[in-house]
């Protein structure tokens, strides 16, 4: 019986529509923007700021799973060394 239960858990969850994200970035990172061209991006540690090569991603506007609104806003823009966009 125990079996069977689980089968039938198993199987109301995976017809349910669940979907699982993937996430950009670990837990305790967050992804900054690569300068200069439009698929490159990065995950630091929370509390540090980008490295060379790297802007922060405006407040609100940050991608936090693979193909959410932001990911795909982000995929034609290319910023500056201040996160302005410059091109996109």
């Amino acid at each position: 019986m125990p079996r069977l239960l689980t089968l039938l858990l198993l199987t109301a969850f995976l017809t349910a529509g669940c979907s699982f994200k993937e996430r950009i970035c670990g837990s305790g990172e967050h992804p900054v923007k690569a300068v200069g061209n439009t698929t490159g991006r990065a995950c630091v540690p929370d509390g540090t700021g980008p490295p060379a090569g790297y802007a922060p991603y405006p407040s609100g506007k940050v991608p936090k799973y693979i193909d959410d609104e932001w990911d795909r806003y982000w995929r034609d823009k290319i910023v500056d060394e201040q996160g302005n966009i410059t091109s996109g």
